[in-house]
């Protein structure tokens, strides 16, 4: 399976922010969308990444305060991007070694969709039960001859 089968799945909505957006406003719109990122756009081009974790070093850094915090003070101003041509592992891999949750998935310069370390998981696991339900399919309609011949113990 690859990036862009799972993009495929999700679909290609992506939560964006401008990086001269206050903080406390991401946060409205990361508790509104459900979302642990938000891709900071600038003329329509990907400048960075925000998610939760910056957001709670922030709060923590000012005790308990966002204040008049920018979002450009936070986001991650080159974030890892994956590929739609990369494989799932390739992904999952990614994702551990760079220690990130949230992924934007980049072709050409142009942002496609961010993925999330639980789209993957769901992706792995969805792509399991498939080749779970095809190899049950494939032992339940073994041709009889073959099974009576490839049998232990039989005298064919």
């Amino acid at each position: 399976m690859q990036v862009r089968d799972i993009l495929a799945m999700k679909g290609e909505t992506v939560f964006s922010i401008a990086p001269d957006d206050l903080v406390a406003e991401a946060v409205a719109a990361m508790v509104a969308k459900d979302s642990g990122s938000l891709v900071v756009m600038q003329a329509q081009r990907m400048v960075g990444m925000l998610t939760f974790r910056e957001v709670l070093a922030e709060l923590s850094r000012r005790g308990g305060s966002l204040g008049d915090a920018r979002v450009a003070e936070l986001m991650l101003g080159e974030p890892v991007a994956g590929h739609p041509a990369d494989t799932v592992e390739q992904l999952r891999q990614l994702m551990i070694d760079r220690q990130v949750r949230y992924l934007p998935v980049v072709e050409d310069g142009r942002l496609l969709g961010v993925l999330s370390f639980r789209d993957v998981a769901r992706a792995v696991i969805n792509q399991a039960s498939f080749e779970n339900r095809l190899l049950k399919s494939y032992i339940k309609n073994w041709p009889e001859d073959e099974a009576a011949q490839s049998a232990p113990g039989r005298d064919g």
